[in-house]
């Protein structure tokens, strides 16, 4: 672990093996810390935090580029652990170290951007000023399935604001937390100001996290479940919280859109990461006069798609983060068939050789999908596209909003109002129109309703980790 500028082991002693989830082979071991650790870890970030939060936004900026050009320069090892650890083919690992390191370098440039402001008053010898400062100590847990960018999405705006940090990465993947430590660690952050606390068992890093005093922010992404037991515990403490958890996105088609092109785009974004995306469609709405049209392209398509080792050529979907993960892929297929659906494609588990030792499901597309199957209204979070036909254009949106989750909707049409009217009507904090890459470090990221609270990304996600100070002058 990474604690007050030094690599220590947990107090405990103990440490818990890291495996490849396309072989099982145990790949590396980590500390395994605890509550204890966390503390040592909050307050090494307390001690910094002082002379970190009154360093220049200069100073902080060249900080984050240059850890920007460190992780550029070694973007090639950065990606193969990231296939090893969390399995994902490794054309996608090399575009996530990309896009972990567009957030190092709009914060960067943002951390030159947070400005105060003078206020009008009422009174003629009175003056207002306001100054945005930042917040204290964050508490950081990201997700196993982006584990290197989830990092940078958080870090990058917190150190850019002045915060200081103490960081627990997902129990499966801390190997690619501990490279991202060593690149702001060899770029010269000073000791306390970034922190990493590794652990097979969450909980007791949580429970620090939301009770410390010292801590000021809590932000964390995963589950809803989660995501909400942390949030209900970190508010009754008045921390500051964002959480960004699950989904349950729809995808429109609508009848004025072209079939064959909104197929394309499906087939490409349900099966990025495995389906292991909390932005991946859930629900494909299909009109019944494109059904054919559009089921024929996702069957080329899906057909096509090979599941394997994300180092062999050729794939376009890795395995599945663990054995429960499968078993809930398996769980939805195997409820929607039973109730009526049809697997035009796979709709079942890949157990023979070379796929024995990892946690591979097939690539699977599933027609004739109803409101009474699982699939329906739970997130399914692997490599399965459930197809839903519909007659009515006005009811669709109703339809797509059936959920108590609300962060990514994708619309297809070529109607300018159909696709205003879309965007205005769905609940969803991210909306792709003829778009399945509705994300970049430059714009808002987050959902309504289950899918969490506050932004990342954009000038809004440094804003999380800022406080709002007035001053009033009597002149």
């Amino acid at each position: 672990m990474f604690i007050d500028g030094k690599w220590v082991d947990a107090r405990s002693g103990r440490t818990f093996d890291v495996t490849d989830p396309a072989t099982g082979e145990v790949i590396g071991s980590v500390p395994d810390g605890d509550a204890d650790d966390a503390h040592a870890a909050v307050t090494a970030a307390d001690a910094a935090f002082g002379s970190w939060s009154t360093t220049t936004a200069h100073e902080r900026a060249d900080l984050l580029y240059r850890t920007w050009e460190l992780l550029r320069s070694r973007s090639e090892e950065l990606a193969r652990l990231m296939t090893r650890e969390q399995g994902k083919p490794l054309k996608a690992s090399t575009a996530e170290v990309a896009y972990a390191g567009e957030f190092l370098r709009f914060y960067a440039e943002e951390a030159t951007r947070v400005t105060g402001e003078w206020r009008p008053s009422a009174r003629a010898d009175q003056r207002f000023l306001v100054l945005r400062q930042p917040v204290g100590v964050a508490a950081m847990i990201t997700p196993w399935n982006y584990p290197i960018s989830m990092l940078t999405r958080k870090m990058a705006p917190a150190l850019a604001a002045g915060c200081t940090l103490v960081l627990k990465p997902a129990e499966s993947t801390p190997l690619c937390a501990k490279a991202v430590f060593e690149l702001f660690e060899e770029a010269g952050v000073p000791a306390g100001v970034v922190n990493l606390v590794t652990a097979e068992q969450p909980a007791p890093i949580g429970d620090v996290f939301t009770s410390d005093r010292r801590v000021r922010k809590l932000t964390f992404t995963g589950s809803t479940e989660v995501g909400r037991r942390l949030a209900g515990r970190a508010t009754s403490n008045l921390k500051r919280v964002s959480v960004e958890l699950g989904g349950h996105a729809p995808f429109i088609v609508f009848p004025d859109a072209d079939p064959v092109r909104a197929a394309k785009g499906a087939a490409a974004l349900k099966f990025l990461n495995a389906g292991q995306a909390c932005i991946s469609p859930n629900r494909l709405y299909v009109s019944k006069e494109h059904e054919d049209a559009f089921l024929g392209t996702m069957v080329e398509r899906v057909s096509r798609i090979r599941a394997g080792n994300g180092f062999d050529d050729g794939v376009g979907v890795g395995p599945l983060v663990n054995e429960a993960a499968v078993a809930k892929v398996a769980d939805h297929v195997d409820d929607a068939v039973r109730k009526g659906a049809d697997a035009l494609v796979g709709g079942h588990r890949l157990v023979d050789e070379p796929y024995d030792r990892g946690h591979f499901y097939a690539p699977t597309l599933l027609s004739g999908v109803r409101d009474d199957m699982k699939i329906h209204h739970e997130e399914t979070f692997g490599p399965v596209a459930p197809v839903i036909t519909y007659d009515d254009v006005h009811d669709v949106i109703g339809l797509a909003n059936d959920t108590d989750y609300g962060l990514a909707a994708y619309v297809y049409t070529n109607d300018l109002g159909t696709a205003f009217r879309a965007l205005e009507g769905l609940r969803f904090g991210i909306i792709g129109v003829n778009d399945v890459n509705p994300t970049s470090a430059s714009v808002p990221f987050g959902g309504m309703q289950d899918s969490g609270i506050g932004r990342e990304g954009s000038h809004d996600g440094i804003s999380e980790y800022l406080e709002t100070k007035v001053a009033a002058f009597a002149l």
